[in-house]
């Protein structure tokens, strides 16, 4: 456990099956290369599969485009390429795409995209006129650059899986982030979702801590990153909440339903979230005192000037190397999550 600054840490996942080693090493068909967005999550999925990350250029000209250039010969080998699409967006996604078309120019067999956040996933379908949807653009973008294969984490909408015509492996961060809580043992546990969309995810969170009972809050958005919270469903009333959701962005919609909570006469209130997305005013919300606990993994970098003494944050290097080794070696990905 590394300590972060206050009370923040990263604690790694624990896993029943690990890797053999000394047959990572000696396959010389993987390879794992990093984007810019996440280097030390990158560098520990290296680590618990027992290899390096493959040695890349990565330079802007004067003009701000980006430059990749691969530093080993990759042909027919298996890459894969982790890179979360976060802050900045636009240029982590552009910088995957070049990563990609290098890869793909290298004759790589398979490039496999590893996207621990999926960026642009919030526009899924068209809810208005002349609206976009990014969520397919992004799709089709990484699939004619070259990408044979997705993993993502945790997307917002489980639909996005069928925007490809290639493999695509979803897996979740709810197992390291239930670990944690099964080993603080609250008392009177609730699992809380924080609007009706977010329902399967809080039902099968709650089946995981022993059938933990489940609320609902109704909740009304009036634009994005704008939420009005109305009532609560369920009973609260001298219990622990525990509020689970894909993100955290500005933290409007978790902390409007923290207050309701309270309001509602919740003993405790803890935040759940695989991606801290944490952007203003999301510290100031999370850090005013609503919470007990802010519990995040590390499928984004969290600085340190978006830490705070209530945040905790998980790593998911371990479920992610897990992953991209079953993947390798044809193995099952789901029964990880049974």
């Amino acid at each position: 456990m590394n300590a972060l600054r206050g009370l923040v840490v990263i604690r790694s996942a624990t896993l029943t099956i690990q890797p053999t080693l000394p047959t990572v090493t000696e396959n010389n068909r993987l390879r794992l290369f990093s984007g810019s967005a996440n280097v030390p999550l990158s560098q520990e999925v290296a680590r618990y599969l027992g290899m390096d990350l493959g040695p890349m250029v990565r330079k802007r000209f004067a003009d701000g485009e980006i430059y990749i250039q691969i530093q080993e010969s990759i042909r027919g080998c298996d890459v894969y390429l982790i890179q979360p699409c976060c802050s900045p967006v636009n240029d982590h996604l552009m910088e995957l795409l070049i990563m990609i078309d290098a890869c793909r120019r290298a004759s790589a067999r398979q490039i496999t995209a590893v996207l621990p956040y999926y960026g642009y996933a919030r526009a899924d379908r068209k809810t208005a006129g002349r609206e976009s949807i990014t969520a397919k653009l992004v799709a089709n973008l990484m699939t004619e650059a070259g990408a044979g294969r997705i993993l993502a984490m945790d997307l917002h909408s489980a639909q996005i899986q069928g925007y490809f015509d290639i493999p695509f492996d979803h897996v979740y961060g709810s197992p390291v982030l239930l670990e944690y809580l099964a080993s603080k043992n609250l008392p009177d546990l609730v699992v809380v979702s924080p609007d009706v969309g977010g329902v399967a995810r809080a039902r099968a969170f709650a089946k995981k801590l022993d059938d933990a009972p489940l609320a609902i809050i109704d909740k009304r958005r009036q634009a994005h990153n704008v939420a009005e919270v109305f009532n609560v469903i369920g009973d609260v009333k001298g219990k622990t909440a525990v509020l689970v959701d894909d993100m955290i962005d500005t933290a409007g919609t978790i902390c409007e339903g923290a207050k309701l909570l309270r309001k509602e006469g919740a003993r405790q209130v803890y935040a759940c979230a695989t991606h801290p997305v944490f952007s203003p005013p999301a510290v100031e919300r999370l850090s005013s005192g609503l919470f007990e606990e802010v519990i995040v993994t590390n499928t984004i970098p969290v600085p340190l000037d978006k830490q705070f003494s209530q945040l905790t944050v998980l790593s998911v290097a371990n479920l992610v190397g897990e992953t991209i080794w079953r993947i390798h070696e044809d193995s099952s990905v789901s029964s990880m999550f049974r």
